[in-house]
């Protein structure tokens, strides 16, 4: 039966092997790997993970200024309705969180304000994902909106000052420091003469921040449309950092965190700037109603279209890879739904090299009463391979214009 540290020394064999082939995936397994740092508490794998961190997932960019896998956090998705769908909404979207999945569905919010949130936990809490939406319609054609989304690792230890300059161990040298990824969104949306067609756009802010380490600011644009004919079919287009989506990157090491990157063999990073290349998504809905008491049935099916070269999806090549998500939704009039979804499909390698297809279901439950909304679903990050799935939560409110306002 294998030890600890053999348990431990595999769990980083796994880890270096996912951030060459996949950058998203490394983070997960840095994840993981942080966890079983807070459990076993190994000195050498302390030193081993956190310096990868620091150097190849908080700081390294790829030898290209448009890295795979850019801004990537921002492709994990908002509100448990849609995760529950295998995040395949962009079609039928058409509330608060619309101002993520596709800006057009802002023209549905019909009060005076709408408002979303959410709150997820992966890893046994060590990663934190929270949301918070707002929408106002302006008038019966327009809609603004605005988004707030932060992911993050708290409390990640410093290990660079864990062997003094006599070279004992001290773990009083020891330190913690945040990784977090902020995005600010701000939506509009308008119905055109056309009828049953509505476009909307994102101004979006970006801000990634390591610690005392490295930080950077960025903006881009997104832009997207839906056309519904009748209450049967919807379908939707939506680009994201339509005009590419850049993040200039500041490095702030200190003396003594140079002088440990330079003695272990790491690189010093260097000041530059990352761009995000556009992803667009195409979706299609269909609903239908199962005889006459309310009972109906939706699908969507979504196919991501992402430019920065070859990923592992389950159709690529080396200009674009595109990644299919399919959505099924059975419910009740407007006050109860059950959902389930399939995302995340690929092709994994195993250790004896052979490939096997990998799919990662999803299920969810809606429910409403009068103008609140409250969303679950049983989801993941990742893949169901290497990730682990987790409870999420969301909350819609629908607010009326207080009467004190004219």
């Amino acid at each position: 039966m294998p030890n600890k540290q053999n348990e431990l020394d595999l769990h980083l064999v796994k880890f270096t092997f996912y951030y060459k082939e996949h950058n998203f995936l490394m983070k997960v397994m840095l994840l993981r790997s942080i966890f079983l740092i807070k459990t076993y508490r190994t000195v050498n794998f302390y030193s081993s993970v956190i310096f990868s961190l620091i150097v190849s997932v908080s700081f390294a960019q790829e030898d290209k200024v448009a890295p795979k896998y850019s801004n990537e956090f921002l492709a994990i998705g908002i509100g448990a309705d849609a995760l529950g769908l295998g995040n395949a909404v962009t079609a039928q979207t058409g509330n608060v969180n619309s101002g993520y999945w596709n800006p057009a569905g802002l023209t549905k919010v019909t009060k005076w304000l709408e408002v979303g949130m959410m709150h997820s936990e992966y890893f046994a809490g060590i990663a934190k994902y929270d949301y918070l939406g707002l929408a106002h319609a302006i008038d019966e054609k327009s809609t603004v909106g605005f988004s707030a989304i932060r992911f993050a690792v708290d409390d990640i230890p410093n290990t660079t000052q864990l062997i003094d300059n006599s070279g004992n161990i001290n773990y009083d040298n020891i330190s913690t420091f945040t990784a977090a990824d902020y995005a600010f969104l701000f939506s509009y949306a308008r119905k055109l003469k056309i009828e049953g067609l509505s476009v909307g756009g994102n101004f979006k802010i970006i801000h990634r921040k390591v610690g005392d380490f490295a930080k950077s600011w960025g903006f881009g644009l997104d832009a997207g449309a839906q056309y519904q004919i009748k209450d049967r079919w919807k379908f939707g287009i939506m680009a994201r950092d339509i005009t590419s989506t850049f993040n200039a990157w500041v490095f702030t090491l200190d003396q003594q965190t140079q002088e440990v990157f330079l003695a272990t063999g790491n690189t010093l990073p260097q000041n530059g700037l990352e761009l995000t290349l556009p992803r667009i998504i195409l979706a299609s809905c269909g609903k239908f109603n199962l005889g006459k008491k309310g009972i109906y049935a939706a699908g969507e099916v979504d196919l991501d279209i992402t430019t920065d070269g070859r990923r592992n999806t389950l159709v690529r090549t080396g200009l674009v890879s595109m990644d299919p998500h399919f959505g099924l939704e059975f419910g009740f009039k407007s006050f109860v739904a059950i959902r389930a979804g399939v995302t995340n499909m690929q092709y994994i390698k195993n250790f004896d090299d052979t490939k096997s297809l990998n799919i990662q279901p999803n299920i969810g439950l809606g429910v409403t009463i009068k103008n609140f909304h409250l969303d679950y679903a049983f989801t993941d990050i990742g893949d169901a391979s290497v990730a682990l799935y987790s409870h999420v939560i969301s909350l819609r409110i629908k607010l009326e214009k207080p009467k004190n306002m004219k």
